[in-house]
């Protein structure tokens, strides 16, 4: 249940459902949880007995009677208070940390399980929060706030049965006090969390714009935004300060209600005590054992509402953290076929050409947005080089989507070795394939790390031979500290970031490997380099790239040409400039075809470094963080 569903019911009905959600984190620590209640029980008797003891001593002095039996019981009830309060706070502290943790895990392991649009649908920074901020504000609540209630609540009405038991006069004027105060403060309550839920909803939005403003900082300072940007992240922890504002007013009045209240209550107790005093109605020892527990009257009020305000807070947290939770989730097949039946698939593949086919695939971001591609035909030889071209928004990036399982189609199926996809579990598919994405993202970590990143076991020959098909050993060899060098923006640059995704990706030789404008950002040399790889891998096994420019398909064996969602065309270079209109164009855009037309057929050379076809219009790329919907045709 989400907070947005729980907004929607009834006050009265959604009380019980919140509270049961905040027990669902609390749940698996109810052992741990029912101990702390037991010792804050013990601690709040032990507390209550305190001044009856005192009481007890002022008779004693009074009398003939021995002091050491009372003055031995405070100490006692002084010794099993701080026994307590240690055992206690460890406990619940200990208690507090593992409801983070397990929050905390549970999101992390979802949000890597979950579906690629799923995780995309929302900006980055927002997970980031939820993860950080929102498990802190869960801690209390799921740990010490449903017992600080309890106990609080415990502790209060002992106090008022043992004033009732002093004298029932004073008890009157003191419930009178309390019960005024418990009036104005359930009035102020629902405010504060209200502002401490919405301060805490525009946190996250901080970390959403701040998150995304530093990974284009280049942008912003070459557009001259700095200023424009800073004020927007500002703005969102104005807003968060502003609603915690409001939070802190309400609840200083809150404070200042129940402190009066209190106040209110012991000068009334000490004046009507003082005339019962003097009427003989009440000894001086109960009067002072009445004040006592008037006193100490603040301390389970104020715990109370400390918890309360606590409770409310850690409610919202839950709800969205268990909106993280509830990410639909890639799942896998209940069966996986045994060792023999993947041999035996592998073993027909051989003789069938196709080692990847989509049929009759139509697919999309959403049940009301239309759909991305239709009808998609196509099948991927085992060997050899396969290339997709086509405008901005051809789907182009659908069409990897789909091959590396992040969308699922709507109609038709995908095969692998002429199995379906949905009889293979993720892994087993995702085995098969290396991927190379435009944008390279940096995984945290050294240069090694990010090479051995898809394959762990890889050995330092498998890494050189990868980097010097990349043609960067020379560079590799130049730093410091060589492979260990921390992959960074400031260590390689966007080329040399590019070209080490393309030797993690044929560091052990895929049986499908996608590429997305794998030449994008690198010289004229390197890009010989390259493309170097891709022949010799398609040589071996299966290459699918989505090209940009055309020096990059020039060779394939195959050219897709995708406009609107669909396969327009395919062929080999030669064939489509004769056959077709839009390849023409494509080709004619980037300027590389003679002056005599690009009817001719005859190429003068690659295009200048950085050019695209169509240009990077509509989010087209084939990155895992963009699948939208932006590449509906």
């Amino acid at each position: 249940m989400t907070v947005a569903q729980t907004a929607e019911s009834p006050v009265a009905d959604r009380r019980l459902p919140r509270l049961r959600l905040l027990w669902s984190f609390a749940r698996p620590h109810r052992r741990a949880l029912g101990l702390g209640l037991f010792l804050a029980l013990v601690g709040s008797a032990a507390g209550l007995a305190t001044p009856m003891v005192t009481k007890w001593v002022l008779d004693t002095l009074t009398g003939a009677a021995s002091l050491r039996g009372p003055v031995l019981a405070l100490l006692g009830l002084l010794v099993l208070g701080v026994v307590i309060w240690l055992w206690q706070w460890i406990l619940l502290g200990t208690v507090g940390e593992r409801v983070i943790l397990d929050a905390r895990q549970s999101m992390v392991r979802r949000l890597f399980r979950a579906t690629v649009p799923a995780v995309t649908a929302r900006p980055t920074g927002e997970f980031v929060t939820r993860v950080t901020s929102d498990t802190v504000l869960l801690r209390e609540a799921a740990s010490s706030s449903v017992i600080g209630l309890i106990n609080g609540s415990v502790r209060l009405v002992g106090t008022l049965v043992l004033m009732a038991v002093l004298d029932l006069v004073l008890l009157g004027a003191t419930v009178a006090s309390v019960a005024g105060m418990t009036v104005l403060f359930s009035l102020l309550l629902p405010g504060i969390a209200k502002a401490r839920e919405r301060a805490q909803e525009h946190v996250g939005k901080l970390g959403a714009a701040l998150e995304g403003t530093l990974r284009a900082i280049r942008t912003v300072k070459v557009s001259r935004a700095e200023q424009r940007q800073s004020e927007r992240v500002v703005g969102e922890a104005r807003e968060s300060a502003r609603q915690s504002i409001r939070a802190i007013r309400r609840e200083a009045l809150a404070w200042t209600v129940a402190w009066a209240g209190i106040q209110l209550a012991i000068i009334t107790i000490l004046g009507l005590g003082a005339w019962r005093v003097g009427t003989g109605a009440l000894p001086v020892s109960s009067l002072i054992a009445f004040l006592l527990y008037a006193f100490g009257l603040m301390e389970p009020v104020t715990t109370l509402s400390r918890h309360l305000t606590a409770l409310q807070s850690g409610i919202a947290a839950a709800g969205r953290i268990r909106q993280v939770e509830a990410m639909p989730a890639e799942s896998d097949p209940a069966a996986t076929p045994g060792p023999a039946a993947r041999r035996a698939g592998r073993a027909t593949a051989d003789t069938d050409p196709p080692v990847l086919e989509l049929r009759q695939v139509t697919a999309g971001y959403g049940p009301d947005l239309p759909a991305a591609v239709r009808d998609i035909d196509l099948a991927v030889p085992r060997r050899g080089h396969l290339a997709i071209v086509g405008p901005s928004g051809a789907g182009k990036t659908t069409l990897f989507s789909l091959i590396l399982r992040f969308l699922a189609p709507q109609q038709g199926e995908l095969l692998l070795d002429g199995r379906p996809y949905p009889s293979l579990r993720h892994e087993q598919v995702r085995s098969r394939l290396a991927y190379v994405e435009q944008d390279t993202p940096v995984i945290p970590g050294t240069i090694r790390e990010n090479l051995l990143f898809t394959h762990p076991d890889a050995t330092d020959g498998e890494i050189h031979r990868a980097l010097h098909a990349v043609r960067l050993t020379e560079k590799i060899d130049s730093l410091g500290d060589g492979l260990d060098t921390p992959l960074t923006p400031s260590s390689m640059s966007g080329g040399q970031r590019q070209r080490i995704a393309l030797a993690r990706a044929i560091l052990r030789r895929p049986d499908v490997l996608l590429l997305d404008e794998a030449t994008a950002q690198v010289d004229g040399l390197t890009e010989a380099a390259i493309h170097d790889c891709i022949r010799e891998q398609a040589g071996n096994g299966a290459v699918v790239t989505i090209a940009h420019r055309l020096s990059t398909v020039i060779d394939a064996d195959i050219i897709v040409v995708m406009d609107s969602g669909r396969i327009r065309a395919y062929g080999d270079h030669q064939t489509l400039l004769a056959t077709d209109e839009l390849y023409r164009d494509l080709v004619e855009a980037l300027r590389i075809a003679q002056a005599g037309g690009p009817a001719d057929g005859e190429l003068v050379g690659g295009p200048a470094d950085g050019d695209r076809v169509g240009g990077p219009v509509n989010g087209d790329r084939a990155g895992t963080g963009d699948l939208v919907p932006s590449d509906v045709g």
